[in-house]
């Protein structure tokens, strides 16, 4: 075959593994810590390689001794099966694929080149091995740019430090917290809907996106408030974030056992946290949910006043008379009484918060009062909704152990004929993973009629718990039509159509 040929049936082969791969990465935000864990806590060999294509290479090698006239044919036809195989999965539309981003289109692209390199460099023999090899090719692409990467990058961080300072009146409200973060940032949004305000959008909130919005948005406006959410996988991120964005105001919403394999202990992740509150200016404030004891701890770290919420216990801004209703939450603050669409009783202290802020930039009760009675949940952030008959809750963004419990507990106080778990677990809990699935699995016992799981990964430890077997798919029965249904954890929308048909 001419080389020109086999290079062509090389890379038609390899671009299922490697778009999947790439895909996968892309999700850890192209992170060698997030891979490392979810390849530790997912199995290494299949999340690489797959279980197909190894199974083929192994029996067509076991075969080609004994095809000694045409080996070469034998290589070939294998080159041949694996282009089929990539064209299969693309043309039935069942290719998972990376957003084309600059980065992933950089990465991607370079992958493509190394791997025609190969196909013209390595024996006949060993080119259908190179199916096996794209996570190996993906990492060398990744290699190449890292020096170019790191200095750009470091530029973007600079100029966006550069544009904030400029603007030393701006008031800029940062956000943080194991859960919490986007709902508490939208709440307060919306309670100042009438300032000339400026939100990080949904899933910006590190030191790359933040430094890139904040250049957009200083330079394309002037806003008078600022508020960004912040996210951290290991300690210095957020104090990052802080030199970028240079936060007056600073929230955390809570601190729990979320990522906190990649912290590596809890008091880690606690320290981490409090980053953004040690960098707090003299004259700024602090605002911290005090239901949370690790959050509550983190006002030693403030060389600015602090501003505790809670539930119970002395802090500054108390909520009583708590209900969950059917449409949404009911709760006291004082003499005054306020009601959110927003549902899940965990969710009392992200509204606190965001009305002490709301309070602390000069909003009256009755505002807030109005405000919240129109807030709309954010889509995929415990939101519930009715789809005909079922009762769906949505809490698919980026569910935590705190809010996998509250979703079991708003389920517990909801009425219905038969109610449903569908979730792919929980990642990024370390050494703690299957404690915690247990313990969930335990409490959603007696809430639930059936559990769905999307994966093998923790469902044992969750069904160790829950006392009864669990659903693995594709191997389901269909949901019934009255059923309530509560979604938790990266669970996509069309998976979610599938099962409800």
């Amino acid at each position: 075959m001419h080389p020109l040929h086999t290079a062509s049936l090389v890379l038609a082969g390899i671009i299922s593994p490697l778009l999947t791969f790439a895909y996968l990465w892309q999700v850890k935000e192209w992170r060698i810590d997030r891979l490392r864990e979810h390849l530790r806590a997912e199995g290494v060999f299949r999340q690489l390689f797959g279980l197909v294509r190894p199974a083929i290479l192994l029996l067509a090698f076991l075969i080609i001794p004994h095809v000694p006239h045409a080996p070469a044919l034998s290589i070939q036809a294998i080159l041949v099966v694996f282009a089929a195989l990539s064209l299969v999965q693309i043309g039935m539309k069942r290719q998972r694929m990376p957003v084309w981003t600059q980065k992933g289109i950089t990465l991607v692209g370079t992958s493509l080149m190394l791997n025609a390199i190969a196909s013209f460099v390595f024996p006949l023999i060993l080119l259908p091995i190179l199916v096996l090899l794209q996570p190996i090719v993906l990492l060398c692409a990744w290699l190449l740019f890292w020096p170019l990467d790191k200095v750009l990058k470091g530029r973007i961080m600079e100029n966006a430090k550069a544009i904030r300072s400029k603007q030393s009146d701006l008031i800029v409200i940062g956000i943080t917290g194991s859960a919490g973060k986007t709902t508490t940032k939208e709440l307060l949004s919306h309670l100042l809907h009438d300032e000339k305000i400026a939100v990080t959008p949904a899933y910006v909130n590190t030191e790359m996106g933040v430094s890139q919005w904040i250049t957009r948005t200083l330079t394309a406006e002037k806003p008078r408030i600022l508020i960004v959410e912040m996210g951290a996988y290991r300690p210095g991120e957020i104090t990052l974030l802080c030199n970028i964005a240079q936060p007056t105001m600073g929230i955390v919403t809570f601190v729990g056992s979320q990522h906190i394999a990649l912290f590596g202990s809890q008091e880690r992740l606690q320290h981490a946290k409090g980053e953004l509150v040690a960098a707090l200016p003299a004259d700024g404030k602090a605002f911290l949910n005090a239901d949370s004891t690790l959050c509550a701890e983190l006002s030693k770290r403030a060389s600015c006043p602090v501003t505790t919420i809670g539930t119970g216990g002395s802090v500054n801004m108390k909520a009583t008379d708590i209900e969950e209703t059917a449409s949404g939450l009911r709760f006291r603050m004082e003499d005054m009484q306020y009601s959110t669409p927003l549902h899940g009783t965990h969710n009392i202290t992200n509204i606190l918060l965001a009305i002490a802020v709301a309070k602390e930039l000069g909003k009256d009760d009755a505002h807030i009062q109005k405000a919240l009675k129109s807030f709309r949940t954010p889509q995929h952030t415990f939101n519930v909704r009715k789809e005909g008959e079922r009762t769906m809750l949505d809490d698919t963004h980026n569910a935590s152990p705190a809010s996998f419990r509250a979703g079991i507990q708003w389920a517990r106080s909801q009425p219905a004929q038969q109610k449903i778990l569908i979730t792919s677990g929980l990642i990024e809990l370390g050494r703690n993973q299957d404690k915690i699935h247990t313990e969930l699995g335990a409490a959603a016992a007696e809430v639930f009629d059936r559990v769905i799981f999307l994966s093998k990964t923790s469902a044992r430890a969750f069904e160790k718990g829950y006392g009864k077997s669990v659903e693995l798919l594709p191997k389901t029965e269909p949901i019934g039509k009255a059923a309530l249904v509560a979604c938790i954890g990266r669970v996509s929308p069309s998976t979610i159509s599938a099962l409800l048909k």
